[in-house]
């Protein structure tokens, strides 16, 4: 009895101490999360939150040393946390937790809220990719837009004095690349109200309002539109032409900027969840990677029985009519027939599938010519809407379908939406968790769901899977190119022309992409860096594991826990291994 005894105080005690680190945990992550939504409530309305739904950032200065003060705050209270006591999930939540604040910590010395835009994206869009997941119900919603609106030219003329503070500090987008983001800025400056893409709201309201009260509302938006917020864009598509653009830096490259080499440096662990790795070492896997695709994609060729050098396939590529929509109808049936094939097939590769459904798309128009090809917009996990494949219908003769099958792979499913979807549901895990991205693990995602297209028997012809290798080849080459630009001088002329001469992209793609390299540094090693870890994760796991080897219970592992940094990731992983072993 006495034996017994003991042993249930024993087990007392454990949970006991479970219990106390659990509720210490969960108590961080939601203040964590709360102060999140209460920094960024564009974020919040994305993800289904609505009690910020009139409300602008704060962006200015002082905003961004608050929001740094309370990083530290954060992890100083994680760093002091007893997880003698935590269980697994919550060791694994406070793991991420650390990573996102150290490096929000390490990335905010270098101020890059000076740079409010990428090539693609920037604040002036912000606010607009918010409606879709803004709810529009009743008039109560309606108001709580209006006063967003009303709110939103200070958080434009914020950004405005950042990148003033940036031209007096150097601190730039590179004038190089500028004509192609204009255009972004103008189109936010519409002749109506009516026509501006912030009106979409009013244009079709829900019947729970009445004529009469839709009428009002819809005056007081055009006229919020007309007096201020039209207003507002057009100052800032002034200062972009007027002057920012005559006095942005002359030099591309992260490392041209002040202090730029250990931003760069920063912004490389960041976006490879890897501390270890240098740029240089990044840039000779580049070029093994380059080496190896290229011998695969002169075997392919050989298979078309095109005569003549690899030049000369892919002026033939890039040019010939067969292999290029004929209109915006056809490229998103062929989109959307892959992504329904893919679908099927899904079961035999995971056991755990995502609730949320998704859709094919068009770009949007007025992002459209200078965007990527395509890209994943993920949804609310309780919205009313699922997660979007954007196709980019702009310039057709640019948008090659040889490379459709892997696009659709990547970007849909089993790439970023089954990813994304799959996060929104792991199971006990805090809010910010099923948030988080860490690029290599989603984009490595991504990259290895294209391979995995070879097994599940995608590529029909010789010229798809050409248009895989290019693909994987484009990836390998941002390797070489970000590291390139940003760590060893390479100017946009030689990263144009290098990837041109590696890939089957058409020459419009390759201009867009490198310049989103130039304007987004570091993120586009991402995706090779991630799928190389997925690639020997899964070679590790086949040979220990053997005949006991199941590629649905690998991808599980994988993908069915959320976004993990690739250490993490490489720890989940052996954890599967050995628990397989002592089966």
């Amino acid at each position: 009895m006495k034996l017994i005894a003991s042993v249930a105080l024993a087990i007392g005690l454990v949970f006991a101490g479970e219990a106390s680190a659990t509720e210490e945990l969960d108590r961080l992550f939601a203040d964590y999360w709360a102060n999140e939504l209460e920094e960024n409530p564009f974020a919040a309305t994305g993800v289904g939150v609505d009690a910020y739904n009139d409300r602008v950032p704060g962006a200015t200065a002082e905003d961004h040393a608050r929001r740094l003060d309370e990083a530290k705050g954060f992890l100083a209270r994680l760093e002091a946390a007893d997880l003698d006591g935590a269980s697994r999930d919550d060791r694994l939540n406070a793991a991420l937790l650390g990573f996102i604040l150290r490096h929000d910590i390490e990335l905010a010395a270098f101020d890059g809220w000076r740079i409010p835009f990428l090539s693609d994206y920037g604040f002036h869009q912000s606010l607009g990719f918010t409606i879709d997941s803004t709810p529009f119900r009743n008039e109560e919603d309606y108001r709580r837009y209006l006063t967003r609106l009303e709110r939103y030219p200070a958080y434009l003329d914020q950004n405005i004095a950042n990148m003033r503070k940036g031209l007096a500090d150097g601190f730039t987008q590179p004038k190089e690349i500028l004509d192609g983001i204009l255009p972004s800025f103008d189109a936010q400056v519409s002749e109506t109200a009516q026509s501006h893409p912030l009106y979409a709201p009013f244009i079709k309201m829900p019947a729970s309002i009445s004529g009469k009260r839709a009428k009002a509302l819809q005056a007081e938006g055009a006229a919020v539109l007309n007096d201020k917020v039209i207003p507002a864009f057009r100052r800032v598509a002034d200062f972009m032409r007027n002057e920012y653009a005559p006095n942005a830096a002359d030099k591309i490259g992260a490392g041209n900027l002040p202090n730029g080499a250990a931003y760069y440096e920063a912004l490389v662990h960041y976006y490879t969840t890897r501390d270890d790795v240098t740029a240089d070492e990044i840039h000779k896997i580049g070029l093994k990677e380059v080496a190896r695709i290229r011998k695969e994609m002169d075997g392919v060729i050989k298979k078309t029985g095109f005569k003549g050098d690899f030049a000369a396939f892919l002026e033939f590529l890039r040019t010939d009519p067969q292999f290029y929509a004929g209109s915006a109808e056809e490229l998103l049936e062929r989109a959307a027939y892959l992504a329904k094939t893919i679908d099927g097939k899904l079961p035999g590769y995971f056991n755990k599938l995502p609730r949320q459904p998704y859709s094919v798309e068009a770009v949007p128009d007025e992002i459209a010519p200078n965007y990527t090809t395509a890209r994943y917009v993920s949804a609310p996990p309780h919205g009313k809407r699922g997660g979007r494949y954007w196709v980019n219908t702009y310039a057709l003769d640019k948008r090659p379908l040889y490379e459709l099958p892997a696009l659709t792979l990547h970007e849909a499913v089993p790439g970023h939406h089954l990813q994304n979807a799959l996060a929104y549901e792991v199971e006990n895990a805090p809010d910010f968790r099923t948030q988080f991205y860490p690029h290599a693990f989603g984009e490595g995602w991504g990259l290895y769901s294209e391979k995995l297209g070879i097994e599940m028997g995608m590529y029909k012809t010789p010229y798809e899977d050409f248009g895989r290798l290019s693909m994987e080849m484009w990836r390998a080459c941002r390797l070489v190119i970000d590291t390139g630009m940003h760590s060893k001088g390479w100017t946009r002329r030689q990263a144009l022309d290098y990837l041109a001469g590696n890939t089957a992209l058409s020459l419009k793609n390759v201009q867009v992409e490198v310049d989103r390299y130039i304007a987004w540094p570091g993120q586009a090693l991402a995706y090779k860096m991630g799928e190389l870890t997925i690639v020997e994760l899964r070679r590790k796991a086949e040979k220990a594991l053997g005949d006991k080897f199941d590629i649905r219970e690998f991808h599980d592992v994988v993908v069915a826990q959320g976004g993990l940094p690739l250490e993490i990731l490489t720890d989940e992983v052996d954890a599967y291994i050995e628990r397989k072993l002592s089966e």
